[in-house]
């Protein structure tokens, strides 16, 4: 299972790395929503997990922009603004989940596996 890591901050992109890798996911990451979007027009992926606030394209834009190139890739976002994280005209995809940091890195993985396994 490929999963695309769309996170700003250096440390907790590193760290989701290292868990999801450690749990046996293939992760490519990415610093900005911009570059990652790039990536997914390359080649597909099970799960965009991402962060909602980014510079350059932000975590719902590029939710909906790899809904359109993939409808069946599972979308998770990752936040520490959870009051900003889905408003209803957002446009974001209907079954994306939201976990808002901070979380344990168990709950990630235990999440992802329950996204991907619907």
């Amino acid at each position: 299972m490929k999963i695309l890591l769309a996170e700003d901050d250096n440390d907790m992109r590193r760290f989701l790395v290292k868990a999801l890798q450690n749990a046996g996911y293939d992760v490519a990451s990415f610093d900005n929503g911009l570059s990652a979007y790039n990536r997914l027009r390359e080649e597909p992926f099970e799960l965009l997990l991402t962060d909602i606030v980014m510079p350059e394209m932000d975590g719902i834009e590029l939710a909906r922009r790899a809904t359109e190139l993939d409808p069946d890739i599972k979308v998770m976002f990752i936040t520490g603004f959870a009051a900003v994280a889905l408003n209803a005209d957002a446009e974001t995809p209907k079954d994306a989940k939201v976990l808002s940091k901070p979380f344990h890195l168990k709950d990630l993985v235990g999440e992802v596996e329950k996204l991907l396994a619907a």
